[in-house]
């Protein structure tokens, strides 16, 4: 069977053969009005051809929406209630031990990345922080694999890859920092350039976003070094695919403080000490410029205390938008159930929900307003392909309900 007819079936979808290289970005952290902003002010003249002669519309990720959960979605064309990664951060509830969801074996399924390297398809995963880098790249046999985080410590045998820093050009750039997607890109340009990936997925930071609302120079000059990397990108023929795990809002009260349910206090108080347990699954190695403060909470109930009256006492909160029972959660958002809590708690779009003052840390922010995500407010991504859609690919974005996890799918299929 020639490579061109080949197929790849996975959770109930067909993936075509790309016969054109594929390029999936995640900008991660990336609010609409980011994207506007750059298109009104002229910044970007790289999106503004997509717009033209490609495909540009706007998609909901994942809830919560977070960076996990979405990223894998992306990957494996599903939503978490399929691949099992409900947040960056989860309670095993028999064990009441909190695990990091950076852990290869927690996915419950595989990747469109690995089923086509299978197939014999030259695959490359950049990711700017090293904790998607094994999830991401689970299974994938052969390949390029690494994140910006470690580009200095890469090797042919474990990367695929080796002199990533000579190769991009750049000194190994700070983790919190705009040059960490700027090496990924960088870096994916130069991968396309040498070794002509049929597939490659980059997955970026939100260090801008999480500190620079849109309109601010430092987001201004971010989305301009973005844009030329794309250009470069879609110039070398790839079908370039833009977009997003989350959003980013500011999470403010009118006088700038930082607008924060401390939930487990709430509950301590309302309930007793050690029968409820507040989970912030927005947690991960990298909390500076968040806190570990989203707008997405999960509570597991103890020592006989039942969800409804928690629930009720929840609800009445000012700043709280919705909270549901498991079930619902796990139906409504396609989350999955053993992974989450006994109540889920969505904040509005200008609230974060934490545990107590002593467990989140903003020292960090200095004079800068607290911007998160992680509920409702952060679903809307942008979807974004460099070139047009076939028409019956244009009638399905046209009339159905677009979400980010659909990107492979349209890029390899979709695309004329």
């Amino acid at each position: 069977m020639k490579k061109e007819d080949c197929i790849v079936e996975l959770n109930a979808r067909t993936y075509r053969w790309p016969s054109n290289p594929v390029v999936v970005v995640c900008i991660d952290g990336c609010a609409p009005a980011y994207l506007e902003r750059g298109l009104a002010a002229g910044l970007m003249p790289n999106l503004a051809r997509f717009r033209k002669e490609g495909f540009f519309a706007w998609a909901d990720g994942v809830i919560p929406s977070f960076t996990n959960p979405n990223n894998l979605s992306m990957v494996t064309g599903a939503p978490p209630s399929v691949h099992g990664v409900s947040g960056n951060y989860y309670l095993d509830p028999r064990r009441r031990t909190e695990i990091m969801m950076n852990d290869p074996r927690l996915l419950r399924c595989e990747t469109i990345l690995a089923e086509f390297a299978r197939e014999g398809a030259r695959v490359a995963v950049v990711t700017a922080k090293d904790k998607l880098l094994g999830l991401l790249s689970r299974h994938l046999s052969g390949g390029i694999r690494f994140s910006a985080e470690r580009a200095d410590r890469c090797t042919l045998r474990e990367n695929g890859i080796e002199g990533v820093l000579s190769l991009a050009g750049m000194e190994l750039p700070g983790v919190y920092s705009a040059e960490l997607s700027y090496m990924v890109l960088r870096a994916g340009v130069k991968i396309q350039e040498k070794h002509r990936p049929d597939l490659m997925y980059l997955s970026l930071t939100d260090y801008i976003q999480h500190k620079y609302a849109p309109g601010a120079g430092e987001a201004d000059e971010f989305y301009c070094r973005l844009d030329l990397e794309w250009g470069k990108l879609a110039d070398l023929g790839a079908v370039l695919a833009l977009t997003a795990d989350h959003g980013m809002n500011a999470k403010t009260n009118p006088d700038g403080s930082p607008k924060v349910i401390y939930l487990q206090d709430l509950l301590d108080q309302e309930f007793g000490i050690g029968s409820c347990r507040v989970i912030c699954p927005i947690t991960d190695p990298y909390v500076r410029h968040h806190g570990s403060l989203g707008s997405f909470v999960t509570v597991f109930c103890f020592n006989g205390v039942a969800p409804v009256p928690v629930m009720e006492f929840i609800r009445n909160m000012h700043g709280v938008e919705r909270v549901f029972h498991r079930e619902e959660a796990a139906k409504e958002f396609e989350l999955p159930p053993d992974r989450i809590g006994d109540l889920g708690i969505l904040a509005d779009a200008s609230t974060v929900i934490g545990t107590s003052p002593q467990d989140h840390d903003l020292s960090a922010l200095g004079n800068l307003p607290l911007r998160s995500h992680g509920g409702l407010g952060e679903q809307r991504v942008p979807f974004i392909l460099s070139r047009p859609l076939t028409e019956s690919y244009a009638r399905r974005a046209r009339s159905g309900r677009l979400r980010n996890f659909h990107i492979f799918e349209f890029a390899l299929n979709g695309t004329a």
